[in-house]
């Protein structure tokens, strides 16, 4: 059939399950809404009140549901305004299709209106990019762009097009989804077989997953897994709700703020099993002293991440859940109780926890995540922004359940959570969403709050309130002679005033007796249908801990610091 180039990019989205996607509206996307108009019962549109939230809201809600998300702006500045949002998808492996407009071909590189060569800035920053050029080449263009973003290692990929070609008549013919072309390379079962007759001849086995193995949708096969290994187990930030963080396996996150039982066990164990991780430099922290005393296996399915940060002893190259379930076919049932009961030592012994500074009835980030953790069993999803808060949530927040945990790992993006919290509640209705955040973050996003208040998102933004950008002031603290350059923000911002004025509810917490109470409260308002605001006020001196220094052996982490030194 004959439809105009908008009309086709909505039957192809619709073809690829797409039911949601996240924009904000201008000139070179004019057909594209227009459409989308015609269209609101097939495809639901969510505008933020910027562009780099809609972005982060499809990484969010690609995240926890598992789909390929969807954003869409116009050229120009809509378009550079997705850029933030792509290279945190880029980092982070997630699938995400990004469709921005642009100028006419005729106008295309005379420096027209809002026009910039998208395509070219983010090349870097995308598994591939598309400009459409040719009417009759637009259907494919998207369906080929959702097949790379879930082939192989996942990621986003943009398709840039020219209002001309949102006008013009294509002929439209509906097809399927491209199926993935990704194969395990022909190496693959050698490389299973080889992994596990070393599992089977190890002593001190210790596991490490990454956020593959939610990408994969390999939870399940990563359970049994940990049941036949009798292994213990340690996350990293993206894998945090790869496993049941209340299993008497699980350890901790490992790497620069993790967990000196997880620290330990790198240092102590034989075989270092890696499961869809890609060995950060927050995990290595120093290369040339990691698991220095252990083979390491390193199952991953981007083979350009083998070897790349640190030599690995074996590896298996491919999907991870193949991977995983091909070795539980292999291997029996093992048991390591010296090495096992060793590490539950260490576990017990150097416990997560925070002490008073001031006096005792001060609010402590852990008894909030904690009381937040009971009050919602674990399975709440939770996004975060970036800094102090975010490793709060990583250590004392227990995820029981897969795609639960959304949160800028790679790039590091302060800004990221309210957004990626609204693509987490649209894909999630009825789930519980919380995003926990720090005031330094809260700055770069409050203006989404009136998102929360347009569309009616009933989920819960915590905001932990001290004044100051805490992270980069606690390496102040520490490197820079407590030199603390332009990190005391003190914006004299009331936050429950802000709420009201953005038309959301607001739960103020300033004393320890009020943790419980309040937060019952926030929960009570989101069950109702209403979005919140939750001001957590603390101390400007609480310290994210353990914390390893740059370049030192991650088995070597600063337990405690001084504040009066």
């Amino acid at each position: 059939m004959q439809l105009n180039g908008s009309d086709v990019i909505v039957e192809c989205l619709v073809e690829q399950g797409v039911d949601t996607i996240f924009g904000y509206p201008g000139g070179a996307v004019l057909n594209i809404y227009d459409a989308l108009y015609k269209n609101s019962d097939r495809i639901r549109h969510i505008i933020t009140a910027h562009e780099q939230a809609a972005c982060h809201a499809a990484d969010g809600y690609s995240r926890t549901t598992g789909k390929t998300g969807v954003v869409l702006a116009t050229s120009g500045p809509g378009a550079t305004n997705l850029v933030t949002g792509i290279a945190t998808a880029y980092m982070d492996s997630v699938p995400m299709v990004a469709i921005t407009g642009n100028v006419t071909r005729n106008l295309l590189g005379l420096d027209s209106f809002q026009e910039v060569d998208i395509c070219g800035i983010t090349m870097p920053i995308t598994k591939h990019n598309f400009i459409v050029k040719d009417p009759e080449k637009l259907p494919d263009t998207i369906r080929e762009a959702f097949r790379i973003a879930n082939e192989g290692r996942k990621g986003p990929v943009l398709i840039d097009i020219p209002k001309d070609i949102t006008a013009a008549m294509i002929e439209y013919e509906k097809k399927e989804p491209l199926k993935s072309e990704y194969k395990d390379p022909d190496t693959f079962e050698a490389e299973i077989a080889e992994a596990a007759e070393l599992i089977k001849k190890c002593e001190r086995p210790f596991i490490y997953a990454g956020g593959g193995v939610v990408s994969a949708d390999a939870v399940d096969e990563m359970k049994e897994f940990v049941r036949k290994c009798n292994a213990p187990v340690a996350l990293s930030l993206m894998g945090q709700c790869a496993y049941d963080n209340t299993s008497e396996n699980y350890i901790g996150m490992l790497g620069m703020h993790g967990t000196k039982a997880a620290a330990k066990a790198v240092s102590g164990c034989d075989l270092m099993i890696v499961l869809g991780s890609r060995f950060s430099d927050r995990v290595l922290c120093n290369p040339n002293t990691f698991a220095k005393n252990a083979h390491i296996i390193h199952l991953e399915i981007d083979p350009a991440e083998i070897g790349k940060n640190i030599e690995v002893y074996h590896h298996v190259t491919g999907d991870v859940k193949k991977a995983i379930a091909r070795l539980n076919e292999l291997l029996p049932d093992m048991s390591h109780p010296e090495w096992f009961n060793e590490v539950m030592g260490w576990k017990k012994k150097y416990a997560l926890h925070m002490v008073p500074i001031e006096s005792e009835d001060e609010v402590l980030p852990d008894q909030v995540i904690s009381a937040l953790d009971d009050l919602t069993d674990g399975k709440a999803i939770i996004s975060t922004e970036v800094g102090q808060h975010q490793m709060w949530a990583a250590q004392y927040y227990d995820f029981k359940c897969a795609r639960s945990f959304a949160s800028s790992g790679g790039l590091g993006t302060m800004g990221y959570g309210l957004g990626a919290a609204i693509g987490c509640k649209i894909g999630n209705p009825d789930r519980t969403v919380v995003n926990i955040a720090g005031d330094g973050s809260f700055f770069m996003n409050c203006n989404e709050l009136s998102s929360l208040a347009k569309h009616k998102i009933p989920l819960i933004e915590l905001v932990f309130e001290n004044d100051v950008l805490g992270m980069v002031r606690q390496w102040q603290r520490l490197f820079y002679g407590k030199r603390f350059s332009q990190t005391n923000i003190e914006r004299g911002t009331d936050f429950m005033k802000l709420a009201d004025a953005f038309g959301i509810e607001g739960v103020r917490i300033t004393k320890k007796d009020e943790i419980v109470p309040q937060l019952k409260k926030a929960l009570e308002y989101a069950a109702a249908g209403r979005p919140v605001l939750v001001d957590v006020v603390i101390n400007k001196d609480v310290n994210v801990l353990p914390m390893v220094p740059a370049g030192a052996d991650v088995s070597q982490p600063i337990m405690e610091i001084d504040l009066e030194s």
